[in-house]
């Protein structure tokens, strides 16, 4: 069912209140999300994406309620991935020779997903643009790394919207489809979520894209992102929420997290936090398990955080795995201008503290000296050198 976005814009896209999981395992989502493709009636008509590839069936039905398929002038491929791709076989199977306006890296892409289809690919790039009659254009922008290379805004003139593809989207579903009719707390909560688990390792290319589409003096009514709402009231305020936060965004907050084998690291953990509360009680303290806490949302508490503890006990000379995996993905996610502190406890030979401290300097954390290596459990004497250590990641 299409919902009208503004003038002869429509929504025809997919709400995915069921989805649980993105990026296969890697990515997770608690309030359901929405592939967003977007139908523009003007005198070309033009469809801006699709949805995923086990949607694709139901998305070409559904398309061919609202209109007839053959009246599709032109299809925007804003970007290869098959959330936003997926149902192109089965379109194109009805309407094989629609040209498809795309980067040369989606092209590539496509391609490489769904094969060699000879499809009428019409590559563009940054300032190329489409006329669609009635005084309207589409001009193109290419968003490299936002979050493939492949990626592409697309910009509706007269209606002033911004098609932004994956940047300023969410994995929420929004019935309501616009902002100001969203959850306002969860709305925030998964913009940021997504920022720091997917966007994040891009943040320069985030800072530097944002210079340009400035320099465009593009007035923006809306934007309308492929996931989650679509921005229609003061749509600049995610624009400026992403300068701020790809420019190595932190609060006052320290974020501790740990596993634990017989619960002594565990305790090192509180003990660290309760201090911090002591020494700095306007500062955000908080505590995660890493093998009973969702690792998105860790990572969104470690974005916000100017400083993080880490902590594991020594097991086959080495670190426990939950934490191995953790720390891999928090490398991946190139956090910047954050402290670091270490701490674990051992039975008889004790690297863990050394190699926390070394993954996370390699991550990119400015690591304390300060540490806690206890053995067995901790006693009075290993915890003896845990308010110098809050006072240094407080500092």
């Amino acid at each position: 069912m299409r919902k009208q976005v503004k003038q002869n814009v429509s929504w025809v896209g997919y709400l995915d209140w069921e989805l649980d999981r993105f990026h296969g395992d890697d990515y997770s989502i608690h309030n359901g999300s929405s592939q967003n493709a977007y139908l523009i009636e003007e005198e070309k008509t033009v469809l801006i994406d699709t949805v995923w590839t086990p949607h694709r069936f139901d998305f070409v039905e559904n398309l061919k309620q609202e209109i007839d398929l053959q009246q599709i002038d032109y299809i925007i491929a804003n970007h290869g991935e098959c959330d936003h791709s997926g149902s192109l076989t089965a379109l194109m199977a009805e309407i094989p020779d629609t040209p498809i306006y795309c980067t040369a890296n989606a092209v590539k892409s496509i391609e490489g997903q769904y094969g060699h289809q000879g499809w009428n690919f019409k590559v563009v790039k940054t300032g190329d643009s489409l006329d669609i009659g009635h005084g309207k254009q589409l001009i193109f922008v290419e968003m490299k790394m936002l979050h493939w290379p492949d990626s592409m805004a697309t910009f509706l003139t007269g209606d002033n919207i911004l098609f932004s593809n994956d940047a300023f989207g969410q994995h929420f579903a929004v019935g309501e489809l616009f902002n100001d009719q969203a959850d306002q707390c969860l709305l925030n909560k998964e913009a940021m979520k997504y920022f720091a688990n997917i966007l994040n390792p891009f943040a320069l290319f985030v800072s530097k894209k944002l210079t340009e589409i400035q320099g465009f003096n593009l007035t923006i009514d809306m934007i309308a992102p492929s996931h989650g709402a679509i921005w229609r009231q003061d749509p600049l305020q995610i624009v400026n929420k992403y300068a701020l936060w790809a420019n190595a965004y932190q609060e006052d907050q320290v974020t501790i997290v740990y596993d634990t084998m017989w619960e002594g690291t565990a305790a090192i953990a509180h003990q660290l936090a309760a201090e911090l509360a002591v020494q700095s009680p306007e500062t955000v303290v908080k505590v995660f398990s890493i093998a009973k806490t969702d690792k998105n949302e860790i990572m969104t508490e470690v974005f916000k955080s100017k400083a993080i503890a880490v902590g594991s006990p020594t097991v086959g000379n080495s670190i426990l795995s939950s934490v191995a995996g953790w720390l891999e993905f928090l490398q991946q996610l190139k956090f910047k201008q954050k402290k670091a502190a270490a701490f674990g406890c051992y039975g008889w030979s004790g690297e863990s503290v050394h190699l926390l401290q070394q993954k996370l300097t390699e991550a990119g954390f400015t690591v304390i000296e300060d540490s806690v290596r206890a053995a067995w459990r901790p006693a009075a004497a290993d915890l003896a050198s845990l308010p110098q250590m809050a006072a240094h990641l407080l500092a």
